[in-house]
């Protein structure tokens, strides 16, 4: 009838029509870091504003990547012949294994691609690594950062590099354009937690004897 009032949309068309505040948050944020990582992309190509200084950023690059790390401290766990040296390496070589693992696994759910503006010339990858979120390098480094200062004895100014070092390696995911700032500060979070699961998770003769009785 001419009175009658329209029917009501269905719940979906509703929230399609009348997008949450939480949404709308979301894709601002998505925005602005899109925006903000392609700007800081200034290394990601030769002819990019600071081109002269990517071959430096591949150096730190490959200083955060997996591999170096996984076969330098395996080779120092084979050489180690202090048992306290080889239970704080054999831990170090469980945390990066768990780090590869949780990274891996992450970027296989979200399946973020990479910034449109990377090279994909990255040393030694693997499938995963066309996904982008969260930065690997990133992750580990903040993990081999709090991992060093808890269990290694340093000088001030040597826990002052190690800490630069991560800062550097984090900022040189943008500038070379492999990642957006997100998953660069994801990666950061999740490094500093999952050393705290390493921790809790702490491999010593006491609980893992059969691992130590190979050394």
């Amino acid at each position: 009838s001419a009175g009658s009032a329209p029917p009501p949309l269905p719940e979906e068309d509703c929230m399609r029509l009348n997008p949450s505040f939480v949404g709308i948050a979301l894709s601002s944020l998505l925005a602005v870091d899109l925006w903000a990582s392609k700007r800081l992309g200034v290394c990601a190509g030769e002819a990019s504003a600071w081109g002269s200084v990517r071959p430096l950023l591949k150096v730190v690059e490959v200083s955060g990547h997996g591999i170096p790390w996984l076969l330098g401290t395996f080779y120092g766990l084979c050489q180690s012949d202090s048992s306290a040296a080889r239970e704080v390496l054999l831990n170090l070589f469980f945390a990066l294994v768990l780090d590869l693992v949780l990274v891996a696994v992450v970027k296989g759910i979200v399946r973020r691609p990479r910034p449109t503006h990377n090279k994909m010339d990255m040393f030694v990858t693997v499938s995963v690594d066309k996904y982008s979120f969260p930065s690997g390098h990133a992750t580990r480094a903040a993990l081999v950062c709090r991992f060093i200062l808890h269990h290694l004895v340093l000088a001030v100014p040597l826990r002052v590099l190690v800490v630069l070092w991560v800062l550097i390696v984090g900022i040189s995911r943008v500038m070379l354009g492999r990642h957006n700032v997100t998953d660069v500060l994801f990666g950061l979070f999740l490094g500093y937690v999952l050393y705290g699961v390493v921790e809790y998770c702490w491999l010593s003769p006491l609980n893992a004897p059969a691992l130590f009785a190979l050394w």
